[in-house]
């Protein structure tokens, strides 16, 4: 899946249309993690240095549609950007609208300018055409470097690319890197080839481990979809977090992984919710009631970490219990220390994994920390993306 790559097209003097990922935290008016941001500053780079007129657009949180919505500008991580890379950054006050229009036109070489968030226009969640054309006017160049939508259908990432057939169209550095990661760790790993799946829901993760199962060496269950699986061997789970109604899927997972998957052999619970309850550390599938599982227990954590070590390539989905609460985040822990003690390929697959990782202090230890959660996850499901798809080979 090897595309084009910003790198690759003369920028200078063109209008370059590029659908970033500043989808930030904010506090008001403050970008409280700026990382989305700097994550897009060598495409950035690659674009202003190099002369181009670049025309940034992205999507910030989840405006609706009759409500005050200023908490959703883009105008903040506009002035981030402006500060990160230490020149003007032009805000237009909407998106495909007179001022949009009006600060596009007046781009200078190197210039640039954000539009305000894609969200504000009903269209983009549709997919529609007619706002498709309007952001495709815009540009002379396509770039997709917002890895965390690709799996996406949105105007600005479908159809907009697609409205601009005939004009190149490339990833953006972001996305390029992604891919790679990605889709070489499943298309071509080094072996062992580990997964480490976790988070609360197995129906979130059913395709994945279906897929995994049929290239991974080993898949690790944690976190809370473990004592659906645990029930489904008959265990007790007390007050734990299960799906009921996926007991009986749970069954045919087990049965069609045979000894690849790799299910927790103790747990740490706790009579509440909280770091200050009772605690007990037992077999898996005997958690008493009025407990409830919160990590994987030690005997869990030494296998996994022991396997996690040896392996040459690793793909982790999911903490393997409550990890922003000690003491249940010392499974989640030692899964990080083993990636970190491993001479592999590490790949951490975004979400609740990327702010684990980062929390414990092991980010610069992994090889690859995704941006996408959801998007990695399609990726690891096998899926393909036709807002890369349609990108020029």
């Amino acid at each position: 899946m090897a595309k084009k790559t910003i790198a690759d097209v003369d920028v200078a003097g063109k209008k370059v249309l590029m659908r970033v990922d500043f989808n930030v935290p904010l506090d008001g008016t403050t970008v409280t993690d700026d990382g989305r941001v700097r994550m897009a500053l060598p495409s950035i780079k690659s674009v202003v240095d190099r002369g181009g007129k670049l025309i940034l657009m992205s999507h910030l949180g989840r405006p609706k549609k009759g409500e005050d919505n200023s908490k959703y500008s883009l105008r903040p991580a506009a002035d981030k950007l402006a500060e990160l890379i230490g020149k003007p950054v032009a805000f237009a006050t909407d998106t495909v609208g007179d001022d949009a229009v009006a600060k596009v036109s007046d781009l200078k070489d190197g210039g640039i300018v954000v539009l305000e968030n894609l969200r504000f226009e009903e269209g983009e969640k549709k997919g529609c055409p007619e706002l498709a054309d309007r952001l495709a006017a815009f540009g002379d160049i396509y770039c997709n470097d917002a890895f965390g939508t690709c799996h996406r259908s949105d105007a600005s990432m479908v159809a907009t690319p697609d409205a601009m057939a005939g004009k190149p169209r490339v990833v953006g550095f972001l996305v390029e890197k992604e891919i790679k990661y990605l889709t070489d760790a499943v298309g071509s790993p080094e072996r062992p080839f580990v997964a480490i799946l976790g988070g609360a829901k197995v129906s979130d993760k059913i395709q994945v481990i279906n897929n995994l199962l049929g290239i991974c060496d080993k898949v690790l269950i944690g976190g809370a979809m473990a004592y659906t699986f645990s029930l489904a061997k008959g265990g007790q789970v007390g007050k734990s977090l299960v799906e009921e109604d996926k007991v009986e899927l749970a069954k045919e997972l087990i049965e069609q992984g045979g000894t690849k998957l790799v299910l927790p052999v103790d747990t740490h619970c706790g009579d509440d919710f909280s770091a200050d309850c009772n605690k007990e550390v037992v077999n898996s599938g005997e958690i008493p009631n009025g407990f409830e599982g919160l990590d994987i227990g030690p005997a869990t954590a030494a296998i996994y970490s022991e396997i996690v070590e040896d392996a040459k390539t690793v793909v982790w989905n999911g903490p393997m219990g409550v990890f922003e609460m000690p003491p249940f985040d010392e499974g989640t822990r030692a899964v990080a220390e083993a990636l970190a003690k491993g001479s592999g390929t590490s790949i951490i697959g975004g979400g609740d994994s990327a702010a684990a990782i980062r929390q414990l202090g092991f980010e610069d230890q992994v090889s690859h920390v995704s941006t996408g959660g959801g998007a990695s996850l399609a990726m690891l499901e096998g899926q393909t993306f036709a807002a890369v798809e349609l990108l020029d080979e």
